[in-house]
């Protein structure tokens, strides 16, 4: 969706650049025949955002033909299902999905070109010291209980809620410009003045998540932390939540469904001035794995499928004869990787967080460095892929305008490495082949994944395997999604995990939150604020902190490029996250859906307001 700030982060006065860098050519990928032509990203000409006054509201008018009003949209998400509905709250992927569909934010990422648009504003200045902001708001808005969008919202949304700390913190984290944070001021009912400390290259898209209404959401502010975090949660009465995006909560079914009804107050327009979204109803459904939802997509009980890498040549086949069209995105922009939990520290309670003995193998850079190179990524894409993908070694992904190039291939499994690294650091292998460290303990540790993700469980068992080649034993778990989220963020006490991030092909500062020490998605060495008291950051770490401070500073592509060169060098280097693979993205779309336009930035439902039921 193209509401999703965390991975629309764009380069502030690199428009251009950007545009000419994303019709560069896609990587090839071979696939098993008949062959999948790739999408033109460009195929589609990149309509600027137009408004239009009526009675006083600025609408923004769509571009897209006119469709025909009614019916439902269904889709998938795999899992439990989301933990909260409140976009300041969410960790994951999926709770950001629904919230961020129910709150607009003051901007937009253009799917075509990657370039800033606005949504609830109306336009932008950036004055002179590049440091001030002036904002305008389109007037009229309302939100879903007819209450009018003000600046006061918005002010109150950054001032209070993300400045106070509220929920999750990655946004703040963003904004934070050497300890301070921007200034955010009322100039009249429809502008707001922002001011940062120095000139922040990303920051309009920094400043692109959620507005919230605050007529709703002070009164919890104001009570604490403890009742902002159960505010908006998957219990809220559907007809408590006031909103400001194309629809609405009409109804949640735990661990089933989630349905959502159209907005009627929604600010974007057709060409015959009625009111958008077109479709009535939109329900994702909850299905347990990749299988189950394959089998759902087959019998017409959804609308749109992401393809597994073993299902591409079989769907490329029935195509021609099928109600459905394939689209080929290009390599996707999340990444899949192993960790292990580099925490050093004790809890609260005075018990380590990770096993001593085992914080001793994965603070060892030798140690990372042999999991690394024992690992055949070749294999996985072939396998479990199907090669529908490339192997992956850095955590910008192959798109990405600031891909290090010169370490982008990294290398080819070598088992005969891996031993060399091992035997450096006093590993010892005994007659039957098992691994044990330089105290004569057995190398044996616990991986988890999230369960239903069937690619995902068949990547545990390809390492697992691999690994045993070490002499190495994993354990591999996979379990409930929203299990694994509280374990790697609040209770810290797990050793290694497999699983995945989404990033952007434009800005590497949204990975701010992941690769700082205090980022609150800072995963293989996260702090809670006990440990605040006593970070022991790792001269890595540290690292990371200064090169992410200063790229943030850094407003020259060219300068910004190296800086970010240098930060994946460090994470090839020191391997806290050890990238697999890139998947190519092919989706499914059926074709009684109208106005279907997608594209590498936008994905296929970013314009969902404008989609229709034919």
């Amino acid at each position: 969706m193209k509401r999703k700030i965390y991975i629309l982060i764009l380069v502030l006065f690199a428009g251009v650049l950007l545009s000419s860098c994303l019709k560069r050519d896609m990587p090839n990928v071979e696939l098993e025949e008949p062959q999948l032509k790739p999408l033109n990203i460009i195929k589609y000409e990149p309509v600027m955002v137009k408004i239009k006054t009526i009675g006083g509201v600025d609408y923004i008018l769509s571009s897209a033909p006119v469709g025909k009003f009614g019916g439902e949209l269904v889709t998938s998400t795999i899992g439990e299902g989301p933990k909260t509905f409140n976009p300041f709250g969410a960790n994951d992927a999926t709770s950001s999905t629904f919230a961020n569909l129910m709150l607009e934010g003051l901007f937009s990422t253009n799917p075509y070109t990657g370039e800033i648009e606005p949504r609830l504003a109306k336009s932008f200045e950036v004055l002179p010291d590049k440091m001030t902001y002036i904002i305008k708001l389109r007037r009229g808005l309302r939100w879903s209980d007819g209450r009018e969008i003000t600046a006061d919202d918005v002010t109150y949304t950054y001032d209070t809620i993300i400045f106070g700390g509220f929920g999750n913190t990655s946004t703040r984290d963003m904004l934070m410009i050497e300890g301070k944070l921007p200034t955010v001021s009322k100039i009249d009912k429809y502008t707001v003045k922002f001011k940062t400390p120095k000139p922040h290259a990303p920051f309009l898209r920094s400043i692109s998540g959620s507005i919230a209404p605050k007529h709703i959401f002070k009164p919890i502010t104001d009570k604490g932390y403890e009742a902002f975090n159960s505010f908006y949660s998957t219990t809220t009465k559907p007809e408590d939540f006031v909103v400001s995006g194309p629809f609405m909560l009409e109804r949640y079914t735990p661990a089933q469904r989630v349905e959502l009804k159209r907005n009627p107050n929604y600010f974007i327009i057709n060409s015959e001035d009625k009111k958008l979204p077109y479709i009535d109803k939109y329900t994702v459904q909850i299905v347990g794995d990749l299988n189950n939802e394959t089998l759902k997509f087959q019998a017409g009980e959804i609308d749109v499928l992401n393809l597994q890498g073993s299902l591409v040549s079989r769907y490329r086949t029935l195509e021609e004869n099928s109600d459905y069209t394939l689209f080929n995105l290009g390599p996707t922009t999340s990444t899949t990787y192993i960790s292990f939990n580099l925490n050093n520290r004790k809890s609260p309670k005075g018990k380590y967080y990770v096993d001593e003995i085992k914080q001793s193998w994965f603070q060892d850079v030798n140690f990372r460095r042999a999991i690394d190179y024992a690992i055949d990524r070749e294999s996985l894409v072939l396998n479990v892929l199907s090669g529908v993908g490339e192997p992956l070694f850095l955590p910008e992904s192959p798109t990405s305008i600031f891909l290090n190039k010169k370490l982008a291939k990294g290398h080819k499994r070598n088992l005969a490495k891996s031993r060399e690294l091992l035997e450096a650091s006093g590993f010892t292998w005994d007659k039957n082949g098992i691994l044990h460290d330089k105290k004569g303990n057995i190398v044996e540790f616990e991986m988890l994944t999230n369960a239903g993700n069937t690619q995902r469980e068949a990547t545990g068992v390809s390492i697992k395997e691999d690994l045993a080649e070490l002499g190495i034993k994993v354990n591999f778990k996979p379990i409930d999604f929203n299990t694994l989220v509280n374990k790697i963020t609040n209770s810290l006490e797990w050793e290694a995990i497999l699983m995945g991030l989404t990033g952007s092909s434009l800005e590497p500062h949204g990975g701010n939150n992941v690769f700082c020490s205090f980022g609150a998605l800072h995963l293989f060495n996260q702090r809670t604020e006990f440990d605040k008291k006593n970070p022991k950051i790792l001269p890595f770490e540290r690292e990371l902190d200064e090169i992410f401070a200063s790229g943030a500073l850094e407003l020259d592509f060219n300068k910004r490029k190296s800086i970010y060169d240098k930060y994946q060098e460090i994470i090839y280097q020191e391997k806290p996250f050890i990238y697999l693979y890139s998947p190519i993205n092919i989706v499914a779309v059926r074709r009684k859906i109208g106005n279907i336009k997608p594209t590498e930035l936008g994905g296929t439902l970013y314009n969902i307001e404008e989609l229709y039921i034919k």
